[in-house]
């Protein structure tokens, strides 16, 4: 058996050409585009490639796009100045502080000075705590497109088991949330769990998102299980090459002779971010004009 791919790469395409016609249609009520600000401090390498991607796809998708860069060197005080200047901006729907935060700088004190209505990140505690108990809020970005990309290959996820491994903030607690919010049974599990390839191998469902290059093996794995590796890891580059390759938390090669169906490192979760920030961003907008969102997204 060779899993089904599941194509990460086509699914956000299609989501933005969504995003990109209702934000259209948004303009021409609401006579302005929804906005976009993200906010970069310093000047690392990758962080700089992020933003100027998410900078490009929301001007793809009929938006404004407002990008703050500062350096290194920014003060606390004058980054939440900022973002406070952006809170009371009507042209900005979302605001996005890109992570990490060189020095000193208090990532949560940052995020907590975000309107919890412009979070398109959903790094609020205020938003953490709305998908806890149920309420409508910003739900991070790749744990959402995690879930979209399982209801699409599975439907229905009631009465299934899944395994979530690894407990961040930004994707195993909240993928867990979401999981359990679908009526799977849901397990998370992390560095100290004891036998961790007996609690994966029970699992119809397996999210991967540990930061340890090809960690799951296929023989941890439930024949015919679905399993979304949120992974990114570069390998050391191997004889005669300049950079190693990219792979994710799973070992692909193996596992996908035992899985139903599985997202591949690169093209499968990674694609998804950028489309559901987008998607949150138009919600954010729809809501401060005080309009009901498009059904679809």
């Amino acid at each position: 058996m060779s899993a089904q791919i599941i194509d990460g790469r086509a699914f956000a395409a299609s989501l933005r050409e969504r995003v990109g016609g209702h934000a259209a249609t948004f303009a021409e009520t609401a006579g302005r585009k929804p906005g976009l600000a993200v906010v970069l401090v310093g000047e690392d390498p990758a962080s700089q490639v992020y933003v100027g991607a998410k900078g490009k796809a929301t001007l793809a998708a009929n938006m404004e796009s407002f990008e703050h860069r500062l350096p290194a060197d920014t003060s606390q005080d004058d980054l939440i100045a900022l973002v406070e200047q952006l809170n009371a901006d009507p042209a900005v729907d979302g605001i996005l502080v890109q992570l990490p935060l060189p020095g000193d700088l208090d990532e949560q004190a940052v995020i907590a000075a975000i309107d919890p209505g412009k979070d398109v990140d959903g790094f609020h505690v205020e938003s953490a705590g709305r998908l806890m108990v149920g309420r409508e809020g910003f739900v991070p970005c790749t744990p959402l497109g995690c879930i979209m990309l399982l209801q699409d290959r599975l439907g229905d996820l009631s009465g299934l088991n899944a395994v979530v491994i690894g407990r961040s903030n930004i994707v195993g607690k909240p993928m867990a949330q979401l999981l359990l919010d679908a009526n799977a049974t849901v397990t998370i599990a992390h560095s100290r769990t004891k036998d961790l390839p007996e609690v994966v191998r029970r699992a119809d469902i397996v999210v991967a998102a540990v930061g340890r290059a090809e960690m799951v093996k296929a023989d941890w794995i439930k024949p015919g299980a679905t399993v979304i590796d949120v992974g990114i890891n570069r390998l050391a580059p191997a004889e005669g090459e300049k950079r190693g390759r990219l792979v994710g938390d799973v070992e692909f090669a193996g596992v996908k002779d035992v899985a139903g169906a599985i997202t591949p490192v690169p093209g499968g979760v990674g694609p998804m971010t950028i489309a559901v920030l987008l998607r949150n961003t138009l919600v954010a907008a729809y809501a401060h004009e005080g309009l009901e969102p498009p059904e679809g997204l």
